[in-house]
């Protein structure tokens, strides 16, 4: 029997059924979510469990957004600054992720790859745990199609609407060309109900050349305008500046400017600066903000001070690196506990050597004394030598919490659907993809209003090619394995071709309609997008329901 049909049965008989029906188990993740909301709960509160949970599903995308944003991309910022490449040309990645501005100016292949990864990464993070079980792929699918729908028709129609603009030629026609070859190749592999080796493959070596291709474009273009830097031109705007100035991990007294400074330098104590390291707030700016904004901020403040504790973060643009000498020595400690502990939600850290020793307790071990000989040996005011380990031990420990945070999300997604029995793929379309792209849409439209709407339109077609070819060729890529190196992703119903055929439809209407109007973008043809959008939405959410069919069709 398929789990959603426990809503068919007996109110009395719903535990039973969820605790003895193999498909209601869940391989990965903290909590058993179905068993909560059928066992735990009983069956008079099932409104409040549901509420409950969508409370929970609102806070895991908070979690994805805060790791992200202030570790996950910080990091691989640090680490990509160590690997020597240099920072000339604005990227055309997407500025946001997980309700954060990340403008950053960085070479061409620091863009379609550290960055592309960095902003991506819940929406591949999710990707990769939905396609590791065969009943949460169509979750994958859902979002990363919808997501690209719903960036490409509300969020460029939006940018159009706030700010009528004369769109970068070539960087669009590029983007959206790579875009529908990446859907082109998902349209061709669920045809064929299955992804081999070949294909995932393919898809990482499609978005290899689109990196290629924009390097190579950009040398060209930097070549024709000379060596030397010049002002920016139509494709490679200058970058806006963030008003609300981003808050760093750890804030100090350096952090709010020369004239907060104290005029003697003084020796802080260790004391001193792990308190003030481990603070999420800054006092002065949370004075300054409107209500809703310290709300949502209290919010946030539990899984920051967590982050702060768990994942050290490394700064190229601060003269001490970021350097919390009694902080980064607990990170020693707590960075590899809770890498251990979050891997294979905890299997690995639970597991008794000879039946004697748990791993956890010899991790334990081992970093305690490895943060007091570096306690010993380095000083508060000067970081180490080999202080750039932080940062490829802060990207490993920020990618371990957005993986647990995205299987709890998939989990809780999978859940809701078998309590409103929806499918798997109309929850990907709508709260997976509209979760991970809400962030996309207030940053685009806010740089839009600031004059920039050409790079916001940029980011709508050039972030998602790296969502759908990663997303995919990775996540399907790591489940095969030497006896089945194939993943079947056979479509549960028509609602998945709706899907695949809405998108490539958006981009064929893009990518006619804007040459058709010498590239100069208005209302009408952000009225047009937006329109189109809610048609799909109504047809979705049609088939979903039955309403349309084949035999309709």
């Amino acid at each position: 029997l398929q789990c959603w049909e426990v809503r068919k049965h007996n109110s009395s008989e719903w535990c039973h059924f969820i605790r003895s029906n193999p498909d209601c188990r869940m391989d990965g993740g903290f909590l058993d979510y179905l068993s909560g909301v059928f066992c735990v709960f009983p069956p008079r509160l099932l409104p409040f469990a549901v509420t409950l949970y969508a409370l929970w599903l609102l806070y895991l995308f908070i979690i994805l957004g805060v790791t992200a944003e202030k570790f996950f991309c910080p990091n691989l910022s640090a680490i990509s600054t160590n690997l020597k490449l240099s920072h000339n040309v604005a990227a055309p990645m997407s500025p946001w992720k997980g309700g954060h501005h990340v403008f950053s100016l960085t070479s061409p292949l620091h863009g379609v790859t550290f960055l592309a990864f960095g902003n991506g990464a819940p929406d591949v993070f999710s990707a990769v745990v939905a396609f590791s079980d065969p009943r949460t792929a169509g979750l994958a699918i859902g979002a990363i199609f919808g997501a690209g729908v719903f960036v490409t028709t509300v969020v460029a129609g939006g940018i159009a609407l706030v700010k009528p603009f004369t769109a970068a030629s070539r960087p669009f026609l590029r983007d959206v060309i790579f875009y529908m070859l990446a859907v082109f190749l998902t349209f061709m592999v669920l045809y064929f109900g299955r992804i081999r080796l070949g294909e995932a493959l393919g898809y990482l070596g499609l978005y290899v050349f689109y990196v290629f291709t924009v390097v190579l474009c950009t040398w060209l273009h930097r070549r024709q305008r000379g060596d030397g830097p010049a002002p920016p031109g139509p494709w490679e705007p200058e970058m806006p500046t963030d008003p609300e100035e981003p808050e760093s991990s750890g804030t100090n007294n350096s952090d709010y400017g020369d004239e907060y400074r104290p005029l003697l330098p003084s020796q802080e104590t260790s004391l001193h600066i792990l308190t003030t390291a481990l603070s999420p707030l800054d006092y002065r700016k949370w004075r300054r903000k409107p209500w809703y904004w310290r709300l949502f901020k209290a919010f946030r403040v539990p899984v920051e001070m967590v982050l702060l504790l768990t994942v050290p973060v490394v700064d190229p643009d601060k003269d001490d690196l970021n350097w919390k000498r009694p902080l980064n020595c607990l990170h020693v400690l707590t960075s590899p506990l809770l890498c251990v502990l979050t891997l294979k939600s905890g299997a690995y850290g639970l597991y008794q050597i000879q039946g004697v020793f748990p791993v956890w307790g010899l991790v334990t071990l081992a970093g305690s004394v490895l943060a007091i000989i570096i306690f010993m040996t380095t000083s508060n005011e000067e970081p180490p030598k080999y202080h750039c380990v932080f940062a490829f031990l802060g990207f490993l420990t920020s990618a371990m919490w957005i993986n647990a945070a995205a299987t709890e999300l998939v989990n809780i997604l999978r859940t809701l659907g078998i309590i409103f029995q929806l499918s798997n793929t109309v929850l990907g379309l709508t709260l997976l993809a509209w979760g991970n792209s809400i962030g996309d849409t207030f940053s685009d439209l806010t740089m839009a209003r600031q004059g920039y709407p050409r790079m916001a339109f940029s980011a709508c077609f050039g972030g998602i090619i790296f969502n759908i070819l990663v997303g995919v060729g990775l996540g399907c890529l790591l489940q095969m394995t030497s006896s089945q190196p194939l993943v079947k992703l056979e479509p549960d119903s028509l609602l998945v071709w709706v899907l695949a055929g809405a998108l490539g439809l958006s981009l064929v209407f893009s990518f006619v309609s804007v040459p058709a109007q010498c590239f100069q973008l208005g209302k009408a043809y952000g009225i047009c997008l937006i329109s189109y959008y809610l048609v799909f939405l109504c047809v979705a959410l049609l088939t979903e329901f039955r309403v349309i069919h084949l035999s309709t069709l």
